[in-house]
């Protein structure tokens, strides 16, 4: 589907049969906008901040292990200075780490504050020039009310997927690929297929449940449109609704409206509870199965107690599939 917009065609994206690599196609534009090499850079650069900060995190579980390696060796008294040290300096290199991945974090999304915005006020200035185009009976429908609300739902989402293609996907996938190798490396190919499996089950659950959820959150953005339009129409021909004594079936034609959003928005409420139980049960099904192959290695003298730790720090805050949980749809 394609709009129209200063004589050329331009692509939009469907809700209905837009895929993922569409949506980025459509989208690049946003991304990475043309004829403004400043936020080009601003884009640049918050990727950089972003490599950054992944470096930071792949090394604080390092820090980690080497502080329970370090107090979990029995130093004699004449190396006791020296004993002690060596996991002083690991704290203050866990505690930097943490700080520096914090802090390019946040420098990450202020330099891209400047990108979203942009794409949001593009967006805004070619839906707004869209609505004058068209014909004076849409327009005499007076159907004002839903179309701001669906217009101001359409320019800040926008936002937030550009936000997220850009600072999310791509990173997650290279995160991922330096966490397998590192429990190759470590700890075995036993290991990599439990966290395979794990992020395979996390990701095929999570998707197939967001796209059953679409539906629902379809229902309840058309329930909300519907009750936003009525309420705000209402108000705009106030004279005609007061001449006619129409006061009680406007309000009645709200409250039907608003129970339909009523329903909807239960609805989403559960369907988001179970989508949060499903991702709890896999991620921690994994999780249980990777700290029982940990224990047994710990007590085998396999594996030190630093590596155990060094595990649970890798599945909890690094973990590529926990990065999803802040984009879920609500």
């Amino acid at each position: 589907m394609t709009g129209k917009i200063d004589g050329t065609k331009k692509p939009t994206v469907s809700a209905d049969e837009g895929s993922v690599l569409s949506t980025v196609k459509n989208l690049w534009s946003y991304m990475w906008p043309e004829g403004r090499p400043d936020l080009r850079l601003r884009v640049v650069l918050a990727i950089g901040a972003l490599l950054v900060s992944k470096v930071a995190t792949t090394l604080i579980p390092f820090a980690y292990k080497g502080i329970i390696d370090s107090l979990d060796v029995a130093a004699p008294d004449s190396a006791l200075v020296l004993g002690l040290a060596v996991p002083i300096i690991l704290v203050i290199a866990y505690g930097v780490g943490n700080i520096v991945d914090a802090g390019f974090q946040q420098l990450r999304d202020v330099l891209f504050a400047s990108v979203g915005q942009n794409a949001v006020r593009k967006l805004a200035f070619r839906t707004f020039n869209h609505m004058h185009r068209l014909s004076l009976r849409f327009h005499l429908a007076r159907r004002t009310g839903g179309l701001s609300r669906v217009i101001e739902r359409g320019t800040k989402g926008i936002e937030t997927i550009v936000r997220f293609t850009m600072l999310n996907i791509a990173p997650t996938i290279v995160e991922f690929c330096i966490v397998a190798v590192i429990f190759v490396t470590m700890f075995g190919i036993t290991y990599l297929g439990v966290l395979i499996l794990m992020i395979w089950g996390y990701l095929y659950f999570t998707i197939k449940a967001s796209n059953w959820r679409i539906g629902i959150r379809r229902d309840m953005n058309e329930s909300d449109t519907d009750a936003n339009s009525k309420a705000i129409d209402s108000l705009l021909n106030f004279e005609t609704v007061k001449y006619f004594a129409n006061e009680n079936m406007e309000a009645k034609r709200f409250d039907h409206a608003m129970s339909g959003y009523e329903r909807s928005a239960i609805r989403i409420w559960t369907s988001l509870g179970f989508l949060n139980f499903g991702q709890a049960v896999i991620f921690y099904g994994g999780f249980v199965v990777i700290g029982v192959l940990a224990v047994t290695g710990v007590m085998n003298k396999t594996l030190t107690l630093g590596d155990f730790v060094l595990l649970n720090t890798f599945l909890m805050q690094h973990l590529p599939a926990t990065q999803f949980h802040r984009f879920r749809l609500s």
